[in-house]
């Protein structure tokens, strides 16, 4: 996983924000002297009780969900849909009214507003990787593509694996969008299943 960075919300980060994040990380490596140790923590009583709580919590999550069914059931009938509402909500609620703090959004705000400038791509690399697409379509065995790209749907429509047939229209040159729409001619989007889940 890679560093995270300041202007992630608004698009691919760019290469100030990726180096500002990246010295932060190696600051914490080469001048802290944590990674001098194998558990700079080690003994914690805090570090070990909140290990335990959230094992704690996660058990007592994963509990509710088997009482729904299961993930499957919980995710059709719209409940797993709504805990994250929800969770969103307090999370938006508590940063509101000054209960959980978020350093620049409610406490040592600036009062200048962002100086973030959001990514923008090269034009001409836009316009090459159309034409590198529009020859894979031309050059590619349609035949081939097709086959695979029913294969996969008629699989995705069983209790099968659907790996192997993934690959198999990757290697016939298929893209991301063929694939994804089939699957999703299958599947729908989350969104739907989820509201088609709250209305049954």
């Amino acid at each position: 996983m890679g560093p995270r960075t300041y202007d992630e919300a608004l698009g691919i980060p760019s290469d100030q924000a990726l180096r500002l994040s990246l010295r932060a990380q190696q600051i914490v490596a080469e001048e802290s002297g944590i990674p001098n140790v194998s558990d700079p923590l080690g003994g914690s009583y805090y570090v070990e009780w909140l290990t335990s709580e959230i094992e704690r919590r996660t058990n007592a999550y994963l509990a509710r969900i088997e009482e729904r069914g299961g993930m499957v059931r919980a995710i059709e009938s719209g409940w797993i849909q709504s805990e994250i509402g929800r969770g969103a909500c307090e999370y938006q609620r508590e940063i509101e009214a000054g209960e959980r703090v978020v350093v620049g959004v409610n406490k040592y705000v600036s009062g200048k507003p962002p100086q973030a400038r959001a990514y923008r791509p090269d034009p001409a690399i836009a316009k090459r990787q159309l034409e590198d697409l529009a020859r894979l379509r031309a050059e590619r065995d349609q035949g081939r593509v097709r086959r695979t790209l029913a294969d996969l749907e008629a699989v995705a429509r069983t209790q099968e694996n659907i790996i192997p047939a993934t690959v198999a229209a990757v290697k016939a040159y298929a893209t991301i969008g063929e694939i994804c729409g089939r699957l999703r001619k299958v599947f729908g989007e989350h969104a739907d299943v989820a509201s088609a889940g709250m209305q049954s």
